[in-house]
């Protein structure tokens, strides 16, 4: 009688069709990417979360904090600070998921929203960083490149965007290389430009009164900055080894986001007290006080810095489509939603070239109206299923007919109550502002505590109902 042996080693994983290659594009989309095609290391999210915020978007929250909301340099350095810091931790926390399940951010949402709750806040999400963030970061370029070459605003910007579509429609890997070879460039100069930026500032000079409300302002646009980041923090840790270490995996996102922004803000907060010409356009005004040999090279890195960000941007923009769970044609895929989402952004940045610091100030303040309750939602579902088996998770994911509606109830409870309550925008004041002026925004932090309370407690109520 002779019995069957079983080998006792694994059968060989196959050999990986994309891996590491950097020139290479990537056909991977909201699918679970294969053990095979896992590779580097947590080091690499320090630099691709550090790249794309040393940029001169990051330098206007600053500037918006002193010149618009009428904060002093030290009143606005406490508010960017701690605005930053609280979007930077949750970016480190949900950076975790990625070596874990293998997919997109807003993928992952289906656990919190159900498949079908969750094309509301994946499609938000693409216009969000496919076409908001895009055009804003694009505009900033164009500038920096009309200032620098004379080339009329148009121009400026097609050469900017094709440059941004390009990396974004490789993919992944060179994504990451990119930022990583633009980090050391971009760190240096806007580290000379902010030491001889802080010689010329003002920073006793008194604000204009701005007060409580100023502050809660500048937290919002800081933390909407930071945190607007958080809907793709897994689209870039999700090629990881499900072994990656996972303090590191949670550290590095974190700090390269927090340090990066805190600087670069606050070297544009103290650029603010610095006079500018009236007519001067928004990066004009940032390059007027230093000599011309850096002036030119921080608008070299002001390009550089906005394609850094938008190669992310229109990425994760991509992603955030083939999540929404659509059949979408073959010829349609990751590569050919980067075009789609790039053109889309591009218009919207021509629309935008007249009157860019205004338009940036109210959709710094906008994003987070969003990304508030759907964060209070994915952080409460994420603490609930923390000793769920990582099995019954990704069967979830990839479930269609999975739903939880209490999570997609619960986004929407945090918006309706935040966002007509709460909202303090040019064209509209919500009812608190309006009786109590000093209030300020607090509609990303009402729209979060709302959201995770109400999902908390529908979650309790409504436990032997919920469909898993």
């Amino acid at each position: 009688m002779t019995t069957a042996s079983t080998s006792p080693h694994p059968a060989p994983l196959p050999p990986p069709a994309y891996g590491d290659k950097v020139i290479a594009v990537e056909t991977a989309g909201a699918e679970p990417i294969p053990d095979a095609e896992r590779h580097g290391g947590p080091r690499q999210l320090l630099w691709t979360w550090a790249s794309p915020n040393i940029e001169f978007a990051t330098v206007y929250i600053g500037v918006i904090s002193v010149l618009f909301f009428g904060l002093t340099f030290w009143q606005a350095a406490a508010a960017l600070l701690l605005g930053t810091a609280l979007g930077s931790l949750t970016q480190g926390v949900l950076s975790l998921d990625g070596p874990r399940f293998g997919v997109p951010q807003m993928a992952i949402g289906r656990l919190a929203f159900g498949h079908r709750g969750n094309a509301l806040p994946a499609g938000v999400n693409a216009l969000v960083a496919g076409v908001g963030w895009f055009a804003v970061n694009s505009v900033s370029a164009a500038f920096a490149l009309n200032t620098l070459t004379g080339l009329r605003p148009l121009p400026s910007l097609l050469l900017v965007v094709a440059a941004e579509i390009v990396i974004g429609f490789i993919g992944h890997n060179f994504v990451h290389a990119f930022e990583k070879y633009a980090f050391p460039v971009l760190a240096v100069v806007f580290l000379l430009a902010g030491v001889w930026t802080f010689g010329e500032a003002d920073l006793s000079g008194s604000g204009g009164g701005g007060g409580i409300g100023g502050f809660l302002l500048a937290f919002s646009t800081a933390w909407g900055y930071a945190a607007g980041w958080n809907p793709g923090a897994s689209d870039y840790s999700r090629y990881l080894p499900r072994t990656a270490d996972r303090r590191r995996t949670v550290l590095y996102p974190a700090l390269g986001l927090f340090v990066s922004v805190s600087v670069v803000s606050l070297i544009g907060a103290a650029s603010a007290t610095i006079v500018a010409p009236a007519d001067a356009t928004p990066t004009a005004a940032f390059t007027g006080h230093l000599p011309s040999w850096l002036g030119h090279l921080v608008l070299l890195a002001i390009i550089l810095g906005a394609v850094s960000a938008n190669a992310l941007n229109i990425y994760s923009s991509a992603m955030s489509v083939t999540s929404l769970g659509l059949r979408l044609p073959s010829w349609l895929g990751r590569s050919t939603l980067v075009v789609v989402s790039g053109l889309a952004g591009t218009a919207a940045a021509w629309s935008s070239l007249a009157d860019a610091g205004h338009a940036y100030e109210a959709f710094l303040l906008v994003i987070a109206y969003w990304i508030g309750p759907w964060l209070g939602v994915v952080l409460v579902e994420r603490w609930r299923r923390a000793r769920t088996p990582d099995e019954e998770l990704a069967g979830r994911l990839t479930d269609k007919g999975f739903a939880n509606w209490p999570g997609f109830a619960a986004l929407l409870v945090g918006i309706a109550v935040s966002v007509p309550l709460f909202s303090n925008q040019e064209k509209y004041v919500g009812w608190a502002p309006e009786r109590w002026p000093s209030l300020g925004d607090v509609t990303c932090v009402v729209g979060f505590a709302v959201s995770a309370a109400v999902y908390a407690i529908a979650c309790r109520v409504f436990a032997s109902r919920r469909t898993v």
